[in-house]
């Protein structure tokens, strides 16, 4: 059974980090980084959305991250100063820099890069030790396989060796299905640990002609959960892949599979595990999003935590929802390698009976390199070091993406469509994923990747009417404010170049876009055509792909687009969710 509503005053508090995250001075060996204090009889370890980011990186946090209706002014929905007072951390402080877009650069220079395998090889192993031996699990959320150059080439299998030595004992998906299924499934053949999604099942057509299938009865294309025994406990681990992969992505790389959020399916499976497989802790491995996951929290009962992915959103605290059958608390780890979590579990029989959580910030110059692993990442990348390596421009300013509507590594992207592509309108996809340069900072090869590395990169140049561009336009916006979660797919707005306009997030579908107008000023006709570039189609394109537009457009020395971007919003005034310019 789940944590009842009796124990959830106890949980929330329990579920608290209080005053207690890592404080360091850059630089300094501080071994009481982290010390946890030793809690409960069960340890499972979280990492989720690294985007296959084997180094240690910089990524600014958003300073957009507006919520609507009733997830206005809750987590994940809180940036800047609001989010800090939320969670009582110091503003000149690590976990500020970890956590918050606040003084960025500023913090950067001083606290240093986050994250990298070799890092988090050496705090997980360490967090491990600390409990008996088999008290421990390390699970991994998705989106491990892409996001870099690197792993876009090896089409995931860098990131297979690195997990088995990262020692992920089981994980879920979500652009890992954009290498399609020949790959997937050659590289989950070389993955020690278990692939779960209970969300994934046969199409009618495929499931006729015996496509391959988990159990081909029910339609599952892959193992749903499994159960692992953790000092006398048995816990059920059940893996929620992305339910739009279709949507959101080329039909092309599934066409085979079915996808979807199935809580009714995901019920059926709950009450079999606490019924007849008797567990005494169900956790969900999602790659949801967060505010899909805290609805899905609601409707779902017998879960006791989900462990959440997907929209990136780094969460100190844990979410208690209440659901007719008692308590359910809700996740999310961050990304790129940024963080790693850990749930400490008290287990009783048939309940979990107490439970910490802590969200750690993996500051790379607090933690020596696993040499094991620093010595597999130099061999993965040394084949291709030099292509890496190569400098292709210069950061003019602080270059980030992640933000509800713009970010400036996306503007440099739309620059470099309507430069390179001679088009009036760029469009750039809202992807969270992509690491940030600094100010004066050399762009290589490598930085380029890791922002577009994906397995249809390809550009398109063609002709829209003003009122189509205004439907794509609404059309992402309802995907991003849609009041049901349950319509969100996550990702960010379009990104556009040559092009303003106003948004009322607030706002129904169909009426949150208005004032269009050109870098010109004219204003956007609705009958009238216009010439538009973008990327990332999930039609098939053929023009070249978006990474040597960029580079291109780099190497060329034109002058960069120091316009602001071109997005007004309306209703925010006094939301938790916008700190500064948009």
């Amino acid at each position: 059974m789940t944590i009842r509503r009796r124990d959830f005053l106890t949980l929330a508090g329990a579920a608290t980090l209080s005053a207690s995250l890592p404080r360091l001075a850059r630089g300094a060996d501080n071994a009481g980084v982290y010390d946890l204090e030793r809690f409960g009889n069960a340890r499972i370890l979280h990492i989720t959305d690294t985007h296959a980011q084997l180094r240690p990186v910089f990524f600014r946090e958003p300073s957009v991250n507006l919520g609507v209706g009733p997830m206005q002014g809750n987590p994940p929905h809180l940036v800047g100063r609001a989010f800090l007072d939320r969670f009582g951390i110091r503003p000149d402080s690590a976990d500020a820099y970890a956590f918050t877009c606040v003084e960025f650069e500023k913090a950067a220079g001083r606290f240093g890069k986050l994250g990298g395998f070799a890092h988090l090889k050496t705090l997980i192993d360490r967090l491990r030790s600390e409990v008996s031996s088999g008290r421990s699990l390390l699970l991994d959320g998705g989106d491990l396989w892409q996001g870099t150059g690197l792993a876009n080439t090896m089409q995931g299998a860098d990131m297979v060796d690195a997990a088995n030595l990262l020692g992920i004992e089981a994980m879920t998906g979500h652009w890992e299905f954009t290498y399609g299924e020949t790959v997937l499934r050659a590289n989950l053949e070389r993955f020690k640990g278990e692939f779960l999604a209970q969300n994934v099942y046969l199409t009618e057509e495929a499931a006729f002609n015996d496509a391959k299938a988990f159990d081909p009865a029910s339609g599952r294309v892959f193992k749903p959960s499994i159960i692992k025994e953790i000092g006398g406990h048995r816990v059920a681990i059940i893996g929620q892949a992305f339910p739009y992969v279709p949507i959101a992505h080329p039909k092309r790389f599934t066409p085979d599979w079915k996808f979807g959020i199935r809580d009714e399916e995901l019920q059926k499976l709950v009450d079999a595990h606490r019924n007849n497989d008797k567990v005494d802790a169900v956790i969900l491995l999602s790659h949801n999003g967060m505010d899909v996951d805290l609805k899905l929290a609601s409707r779902v009962t017998g879960i006791d935590v989900i462990l959440g992915g997907h929209t990136h959103d780094a969460v100190p605290q844990p979410i208690a929802v209440t659901n007719a059958a008692g308590v359910t608390l809700v996740t999310n780890a961050g990304s790129n390698g940024k963080f790693l979590a850990v749930l400490d579990l008290e287990l009783g029989k048939g309940k979990v009976k107490d439970v910490r959580y802590r969200l750690l910030p993996v500051f790379s110059e607090l933690l020596r390199p696993d040499p094991a692993m620093q010595a597999l990442i130099d061999k993965i990348r040394e084949p291709q070091a030099a292509l890496l390596n190569d400098k292709v421009g210069v950061a003019d300013r602080l270059l980030y993406r992640r933000g509800n509507f713009s970010g400036s590594m996306d503007q440099l992207i739309c620059d470099a469509l309507l430069g390179e592509l001679n088009v009036e309108i760029a469009l750039s996809p809202g992807f969270r994923w992509g690491t940030t340069a600094l100010a004066g900072q050399p762009l290589t090869m490598e930085d380029v990747l890791a922002q577009t590395a994906v397995t249809y990169p390809e550009t398109y140049v063609q002709t829209m009417t003003g009122g189509q561009i205004k439907d794509v336009l609404e059309d992402i916006c309802d995907n991003l404010f849609n009041a049901d979660p349950y319509y969100q797919q996550g990702g960010d707005m379009v990104r556009v170049g040559g092009l303003h306009y106003t948004c009322t997030p607030a706002e129904s579908v169909g009426k949150r876009i208005s004032d269009l107008k050109l870098d010109n000023g004219r204003k956007l006709e609705a009958g009238k055509r216009y010439k538009v570039a973008g990327w990332a189609s999930v039609n098939e394109q053929t023009g070249a792909p978006i990474w040597d537009v960029v580079v291109r457009h780099l190497r060329s020395g034109k002058p960069p687009n120091r316009s602001p971007p071109g997005v007004t919003l309306k209703g925010v005034e006094g939301n938790p969710g916008i700190a500064g310019h948009v």
